[in-house]
């Protein structure tokens, strides 16, 4: 990573004009790779055998290595988590309704709708931005078949009260487990909750296959059939026996992931170090505060989540994730604008947000900031400068972002205005 400049005043930021504070942009995560002699080896390896795909030895490996980690009896590796969660919503007969949360990745409605089941959406609980079991309860009607409960962050969402729902309402229960790798459940690794889990391992996750994702159960049964349905229904040579499709992870990729779980500590700890490092320098800037990890569960420690509270801070969260953009910090704004505001969901439920007042409000106030191998103290340290510069001198701030709708033009300031502002 290459730094450019220092910001310790409004003025510094690169808005007004100034150089960025990187030269080269800042990703909310890169691909993280371990052993690289590790890893061509086993490339090496498949390309002797020249075994590429169909249950090699290495995606075999890799299902046993996973299930062992999460505590799991089986693990069935899929070519990434989108499928994993199509074949199991369809291995599991989901029909009618669906209740899922709208802060989620979109992927997650349309896992259901591609198969035309409805997802209707259900809202949060603020504190966890996971699924508030009281109002999943409200959302229930005669349709309803299942829950799909969503691990965002890699916070679990609240196990008991949903497997409580579904018990009693006589509801399938599962997991979009995503982000969750690593972590666990009142000290339960996640992956065994549920009637299943869906693993991704896609490269944007600290834990990456290159591409791919996995589907965890402790249903044997269950596990049998998602086999079969990854693979075109095919039991044995020339005998298709259920409905399938193609969903097999490639040798290539599952040696990816043998290589990455030899350093998954490793990439746990630096993603530790860095919410350290950003709790340290983020602390006591108005209206910012950094979502915790539960310290006394296992965590991947995997995103930086910030809310912004405008009233405090006198910014708006766009206007602060504008300001780092110009300085080659790609903050993100997840799950903006909520998968109730996304098309085809819009359309269909166009009042939606009348029942999701905890997700529009969180949707207004999120963001994810650069963590993993890709950035280090120093970076991190430099990312916090702009956060609070820009925060400290609001005002200023939403002049240049905002410029007057009467003149059109950016607006001036007077000469020596620095030595109004407030620096870090």
């Amino acid at each position: 990573m290459t730094e450019a400049t220092s910001k310790s005043a409004a003025l510094d930021l690169a808005i007004f004009g100034n150089p960025p504070a990187f030269v080269e942009k800042v990703h909310v995560g890169r691909p993280n790779v371990g052993n690289r002699e590790h890893l061509l080896n086993r490339i090496n390896d498949m390309l002797d055998r020249n075994w590429f795909t169909n249950n090699g030895p290495y995606v075999q490996e890799f299902e046993k290595r996973i299930a062992e980690f999460s505590g799991v009896r089986n693990c069935v590796a899929m070519c990434n988590a989108t499928i994993a969660l199509e074949i199991a919503i369809r291995a599991l007969g989901l029909t009618g309704e669906v209740i899922v949360p709208s802060f989620t990745f979109v992927a997650t409605a349309h896992a259901l709708q591609w198969q035309e089941v409805t997802p209707v959406f259900s809202d949060i609980n603020p504190k966890t931005h996971t699924l508030d079991p009281a109002h999943v309860e409200k959302m229930i009607t005669p349709r309803t078949i299942g829950i799909i409960g969503v691990h965002t962050w890699g916070h679990p969402c609240d196990i008991d009260a949903l497997e409580s729902i579904a018990r009693r309402r006589n509801l399938q229960l599962l997991f979009d487990a995503a982000h969750a790798f690593g972590c666990s459940y009142k000290g339960k690794p996640i992956g065994g909750f549920g009637r299943c889990e869906i693993f991704s391992f896609h490269a944007t996750k600290f834990f990456n296959t290159f591409e791919g994702g996995a589907v965890l159960t402790n249903d044997d049964g269950l596990a049998e059939k998602i086999r079969l349905m990854r693979n075109f229904g095919f039991s044995g040579y020339d005998n298709v026996i259920y409905i399938g499709t193609n969903g097999k992870m490639t040798e290539v990729c599952a040696a990816m992931g043998l290589t990455s779980l030899e350093s998954v500590q490793q990439f746990i700890d630096t993603n530790r170090r860095n919410h350290v490092a950003y709790r340290r320098g983020l602390e006591g800037i108005p209206g910012l505060n950094l979502m915790p990890y539960d310290e006394k569960e296992r965590a991947n420690y995997q995103y930086v989540v910030c809310e912004l509270d405008e009233n405090v801070a006198r910014l708006t969260r766009d206007d602060l994730v504008a300001v780092l953009f110009a300085e080659n910090v790609l903050a993100r704004r997840y799950f903006y604008p909520g998968c109730h505001q996304m098309e085809p969901y819009r359309s269909y439920f166009p009042h939606a947000s009348l029942m999701l007042p905890e997700t529009e409000k969180l949707c207004r106030r999120v963001m994810a900031l650069p963590t993993g191998t890709g950035v280090d103290e120093s970076a991190i340290s430099r990312i916090c400068s702009i956060i609070r510069a820009a925060v400290l001198n609001a005002s200023v701030v939403q002049a240049q972002l905002h410029p007057s709708a009467d003149s059109g033009q950016t607006q001036q300031l007077p000469p020596r205005a620095s030595r109004a502002f407030r620096t870090v």
